[in-house]
C-alpha cells in the first residue's frame, strides 16, 4: 500500500451556499481511507469555475449542482467534458432521480440526487471515484 497519497483537489459549484456547505460537511476531511485527504475549492458561479480552469487549475473531481441558477451544473459538466483535456471526474447533483439521463448527456461519471444526505454522500462519491479512478 502506498504510504503517501496525493491530496484530492475538488471543485464544488453551486450558487446556493447551503448546498456547498452540506457537501463540504458530508465529505468531511477525507472521503474514504482509500482516497486520503482532499481540498475543496468552492465556486458560487460557473464563470468563476471556468476562470479557475482556464487559468490552469487542475481538479481531480468536480461536484456540480444541476439546480444552480442561472447556469446549471449539467451544462457546465458538458462544457468541461467537451473542452478540458484530461478533465477530472464529474459528479452532478440533480433534483430528481429521473433527471439521471441528463447526467449521461452531460458526460458526468456520477449523479447524486438532492437533498444531500450527509450519511451517504461520501460513500456515493467514493463509489463513483472507485469506478472512475483519478489520474495520479
Amino acid at each position: 500500500m502506498e504510504t503517501s497519497q496525493k491530496t484530492l483537489k475538488i471543485a464544488l459549484y453551486s450558487d446556493d451556499s447551503s448546498v456547498r456547505s452540506s457537501v463540504i460537511t458530508a465529505l468531511g476531511k477525507q472521503i474514504s481511507q482509500d482516497l486520503g485527504a482532499h481540498k475543496i475549492l468552492e465556486f458560487a458561479t460557473a464563470k468563476a469555475l471556468r476562470m479557475a480552469v482556464d487559468s490552469g487549475a487542475n481538479f481531480d473531481l468536480f461536484i456540480l449542482d444541476g439546480e444552480a441558477v442561472p447556469e446549471g451544473g449539467l451544462g457546465v459538466a458538458k462544457q468541461l467534458k467537451d473542452e478540458v483535456f484530461n478533465c477530472g471526474v464529474v459528479i452532478v447533483l440533480v433534483a430528481r432521480s429521473s433527471d439521471a439521463w441528463l447526467a449521461g448527456w452531460s458526460r458526468a461519471e456520477g449523479v447524486i440526487t438532492h437533498p444531500i444526505d450527509p450519511f451517504t454522500l461520501a460513500k456515493n462519491v467514493a463509489e463513483i471515484l472507485a469506478k472512475n479512478p483519478v489520474a495520479s
